[in-house]
């Protein structure tokens, strides 16, 4: 197990290069505006604007510019015309010259919060959902439960947002008893935090809850064809010792995939659409930002975060999987 973890930090080390390499060319292959002329405004002359590229360091070659940020991220030499020492120098923003992991280490809070407590819910929700509906299956319960999670998984994220607003937001709402847009922000004490989070975690659990009640739901009844589980019973185990110990333990290994790709892919800031709809100032809001500005060192920074923790959270998901499962070994 040691030599496999030290194979997959040196393989996220090789990553991170590439993923880096990857945002700089598709910065500058596709067509995008540039950053300079949005940082010098509309009424910028030629002379004003070369200036600013020439401060940004857009006036250099594209490797020149791209080995200047590998030296930033993963040297700790002093880089000219910065104010950081490395290692994990991100840059600064072309529009407002903020340091890149100064903003990233501000946002992610906010994204964090709204993760891991949509994950708690959507976790309290699936895997009792999915349980049910396996042991009791085509019964009325188990075929309502599926009919739900349908309709929550074919409903758009940023229209549950707003639906969700519109009935229960205590500013916009028809019934005011959660806070709404932008309550975040204003919130001064972590439980108020929390308290602003209740919709936007139930608008982002919502859908995914349901997609893993119907993976573990079929994971389950699968499971429950196979030989030892007949053994099992026949051996006259207790049927809540079947399914508690032998079932949903082989069943929930594919969750643990899903569940540490969801997370790693969440904190990466796919969660734009919750954190856009309810005003959350989080990665996910800062990555549509940056992108809208065409601001590279933010995107490349977001970037880079997002591929740190989906590499990470896979290292843990297959340590997990190596204790679910004991057939599991890696050499």
């Amino acid at each position: 197990m040691a030599r496999y973890i030290v194979r997959r930090l040196i393989w996220a080390l090789l990553m991170l290069i590439a993923v880096s390499g990857v945002v700089f060319i598709l910065f500058y292959v596709f067509p995008s505006a540039d950053p300079a002329q949005l940082r010098a405004g509309r009424q910028a002359n030629e002379d004003q604007i070369e200036a600013i590229r020439e401060s940004l360091g857009l006036d250099k070659s594209v490797l020149e510019q791209f080995w200047i940020y590998l030296k930033g991220v993963f040297t700790p030499l002093d880089l000219p015309g910065t104010d950081s020492t490395g290692p994990l120098y991100l840059g600064h923003s072309y529009q407002s010259n903020a340091d890149v992991k100064d903003v990233i280490v501000s946002d992610l809070p906010a994204t964090a919060l709204l993760v891991f407590g949509a994950v708690i819910i959507w976790m309290a929700v699936a895997i009792p959902t999915g349980i049910i509906s396996a042991i009791r299956q085509r019964s009325l319960l188990d075929r309502s439960t599926m009919i739900t999670t349908l309709v929550f998984i074919s409903a758009p994220v940023f229209w549950l947002g707003l639906v969700a607003l519109y009935l229960f937001a205590q500013d916009v709402g028809v019934i005011p008893v959660f806070p709404g847009i932008g309550s975040y922000a204003t919130a001064d004490t972590f439980l108020s935090k929390c308290a602003s989070m209740i919709l936007p975690w139930l608008v982002l659990a919502a859908a995914t809850a349901a997609i893993y009640a119907r993976y573990l739901r079929s994971q389950m009844i699968d499971v429950m064809q196979e030989d030892y589980i007949r053994t099992a019973r026949a051996k006259g185990l207790p049927e809540k010792r079947v399914i508690g110990k032998h079932v949903l333990r082989s069943a929930i290994t594919p969750i643990v995939t899903l569940l540490g790709l969801d997370v790693a892919v969440l904190l990466a800031g796919n969660a734009i659409l919750t954190e856009t709809v309810f005003n959350i100032p989080g990665i996910g809001a800062e990555t549509f930002n940056a992108i809208k500005r065409s601001d590279l060192p933010m995107i490349q920074g977001i970037t880079l975060f997002g591929a740190f923790f989906i590499v990470t959270l896979n290292l843990v998901v297959d340590i997990v999987y190596a204790y679910l499962d004991p057939r599991v070994r890696y050499e």
